[in-house]
């Protein structure tokens, strides 16, 4: 497995006829693409299906696995692509890329902006975004999505499909336990994701891990925006303006329509919306 990593990124690099999926250029009327954000955990065989469905790669295209978020990015991306594989899918369809910062390969980049999908794995979104951000393998997912790629993830790869990520890191409890115990102003580390959920922000293992506060948090100091809680095993499915709940828990999103307010740095407001999910449901982003 350790040798299986560099041997599918230098097979991504020589292989032609990666560069191009054959999508037709976007209307200018956003983006044509889907986002199939996973909230972590197991991925049973049905989710992955659904995704694959999603994009169409069943039929036409390629995928590109991308696992900078993981401390061990050859191990991710072997087990990125054998969840699809497992489905029956030819493993000659997918490429594993593991870009560093500050390094990135013309033909490499090139085989990301044709991909029919893009996967990212879990791991540390700081990770990821800390190779990504302002690098040409950011704009190239930008514009597989912008011409009808799907863009998925699980974990830290949903994290960061946000413009303002959570990070996981809290400024007035520094050491990580897992527990986020207070609603407090100013604590909850906010970082640039991806973007490609512009009006949104997703936190994820969200039921299992019992995250609610933090997401409670995040809703007060970003008014107007919606804030979704993706349990594992589960994933939204977003098409334009909407998304749908697809696996097998559920999704929580929490809408704050005020500016919060803050007593003795506790984060106080009234009127917050709250939904509760189910599979197969239906939901506005706006």
């Amino acid at each position: 497995m350790k040798n299986a990593f560099p041997f599918l990124f230098i097979l991504a690099l020589c292989v032609s006829g990666f560069s191009s999926a054959g999508f037709s250029q976007g209307s200018g009327a956003g983006p044509s693409g889907k986002l199939f954000i996973i909230g972590g955990g197991k991925r049973p065989p049905a989710l992955v299906q659904a995704m694959v469905d999603a994009s169409g790669l069943d039929t036409v295209g390629y995928a590109i696995i991308l696992p900078m978020a993981s401390s061990e990015p050859d191990t991710a991306a072997w087990y990125g692509i054998r969840q699809f594989t497992e489905l029956g899918l030819p493993a000659e369809k997918f490429r594993a890329l593991n870009f560093e910062k500050g390094s990135y390969p013309k033909a490499a980049v090139d085989s990301l902006r044709g991909a029919r999908l893009i996967y990212i794995t879990g791991g540390d979104q700081n990770r990821f975004m800390d190779a990504v951000l302002g690098s040409p393998v950011y704009d190239a997912i930008h514009q597989a999505y912008e011409v009808g790629a799907t863009i998925a993830g699980t974990s830290a790869g949903a994290a960061v499909m946000s413009r303002k990520m959570i990070t996981g890191n809290e400024h007035k409890h520094p050491e990580y336990t897992g527990d986020f115990r207070t609603i407090e102003a100013e604590n909850m580390e906010i970082k640039e994701g991806l973007g490609l959920l512009p009006e949104a922000i997703v936190d994820q293992h969200f039921i299992y891990r019992m995250r609610m506060n933090r997401l409670i948090t995040v809703a007060l100091e970003h008014p107007g925006t919606a804030c979704i809680g993706i349990d594992e095993s589960t994933a939204i499915l977003v098409e334009g303006e909407e998304a749908t709940v697809v696996g097998d828990y559920q999704v929580i999103l929490l809408r704050n329509p005020h500016e919060g307010r803050i007593q003795d740095g506790l984060l106080g407001g009234r009127g917050m919306e709250l939904s509760v999910l189910l599979p197969g449901e239906v939901f506005k982003l706006r």
